[in-house]
């Protein structure tokens, strides 16, 4: 790793050897009738195609897979409000790894249901009156566990990196020019490791970082040139980008390679949802549409007819807030 624990893309490399043969190499998807609506060429990258439905697997195999022998006896524990908690979960179970997830009692039944089915155990909290972090660094203090972070960490940054690395590949096969890319943003693992895997690849690429306009501290970090936090935000249904404030080896990477961070609302991310379902069949949770949202609010700036790619990080919803999306198509 380089100095500070900040990775690089040759971090990236050995995350995706590492990576090689437990995930998949997920899809990119294309419409014309999305091309129309945002004036833009859409290429999807679409992670909700990855084991667990969300990118998250990948930071956490690349974290676990890379402990010691005597580290992996000790087990782990991570927070997370869903889908860090099912990467954990299924990383740990595939590696033999006994593994504890804290949970806010208000995750989606969704993500809790697939974190147990993975044989982790939760613990839940009130994330009004208690901390994560806390709780998750008292577990590991008290049973010697080894606090596997949802995406401060170097090697979680490198394991999401491989999606970059994986869009660059496939427009480097396709021979084509990929103007820009815009990429989910909550504490900013996935989007610190897609921008070393761009500047190493494809470093003419714009990167462009999406976020709920009630969570907007990536946005707000940027503006101030330093880490600032959310302060009692409204909710949003973007609950997998509830992140108190960029982290500082995310940040330290992504203010240096952001072009720029779109807000998006809940109804932009719904509507987007409900378009995706019905053109390509495709279900992604509020969280996983706001790079899309984006795009087609007709609000980025971005050239007309630019070859953009759209990362679709993850599915992970439960059944009333389809409904929700499908609902807000209809009206």
């Amino acid at each position: 790793m380089a100095n500070l624990g900040i990775p690089t893309y040759e971090d990236v490399k050995s995350a995706a050897l590492r990576l090689k043969g437990h995930i998949k190499e997920t899809p990119i998807l294309r419409h014309d009738r999305l091309d129309e609506i945002s004036g833009l060429k859409l290429f999807l990258k679409n992670e909700t195609a990855q084991k667990t439905g969300t990118f998250k697997y990948r930071g956490a195999f690349s974290r676990l897979s890379a402990l010691n022998e005597a580290q992996k006896q000790q087990g782990v524990v991570a927070f997370s409000s869903g889908n860090h908690a099912q990467g954990v979960a299924l990383a740990a179970k595939e590696l033999g790894i006994s593994a504890i997830i804290v949970m806010p009692k208000t995750a989606p039944l969704k993500k809790k249901q697939g974190t147990r089915s993975h044989g982790a155990t939760i613990v839940e909290y009130d994330p009004k009156t208690q901390v994560r972090e806390e709780i998750a660094a008292q577990i590991g203090a008290r049973d010697n566990r080894i606090v596997v972070p949802a995406y401060d960490d170097a090697h979680v940054i490198s394991g999401q990196g491989s999606v970059g690395k994986e869009i660059c590949e496939y427009f480097s096969a396709l021979d084509t020019t990929l103007d820009a890319l815009i990429t989910p943003v909550g504490g900013g693992g996935l989007c610190a490791g897609i921008s070393l895997s761009m500047q190493a690849l494809s470093p003419k690429t714009k990167i462009y970082a999406a976020e709920p306009i009630n969570y907007d501290d990536t946005y707000r970090s940027l503006q101030l040139g330093a880490r600032v936090a959310n302060a009692n935000p409204p909710p949003t249904l973007c609950d997998a980008l509830m992140s108190p404030s960029p982290g500082e080896i995310t940040f330290s990477i992504n203010q240096h390679s952001l072009s720029g961070v779109f807000r998006v609302t809940d109804q932009e991310c719904l509507q987007a949802m409900a378009w995706v379902h019905e053109l390509l069949g495709v279900t992604i949770e509020p969280g996983g549409s706001v790079a899309l949202a984006a795009a087609l609010s007709g609000q980025t700036g971005i050239a007309q007819g630019s070859t953009i790619a759209i990362v679709l990080s993850g599915g992970n919803v439960d059944d009333d807030v389809m409904a929700l999306a499908l609902q807000t198509k209809r009206d």
